[in-house]
């Protein structure tokens, strides 16, 4: 979830909504950063909606548990698969565990 930063403190935030599944929150320029798992996407939401806090935007990430280091030549490569996957109209995201 993004949510407006204006009024909130995040880390008391983030205390607060632990308990309806929030495992980070965090700030970046276009406000508070809300992740948890699939799971509790419906409670948090609830939560959020009755805290009368306004939901910027909402969505589904996936964010790879164990990521794999390549070297520059094995990246390079997969980059290239990557973009030509992006490029196809039919694919509407593209996901890798790759270390950045």
């Amino acid at each position: 979830f993004r949510i407006p930063a204006e009024g909130l403190d995040p880390e008391e935030l983030e205390l607060e909504l632990i308990d309806f599944g929030a495992e980070e929150v965090f700030v970046d320029d276009d406000g508070i950063l809300i992740y948890g798992p699939f799971e509790s996407f419906g409670a948090i939401q609830k939560e959020l909606e009755n805290r009368e806090i306004e939901i910027l935007s909402s969505g589904f990430e996936r964010i790879p548990q164990v990521t794999k280091a390549l070297s520059e030549e094995e990246a390079a490569d997969v980059e290239k698969l990557l973009e030509k996957l992006e490029e196809d109209d039919d694919v509407q995201n593209v996901y890798h565990s790759m270390e950045e």
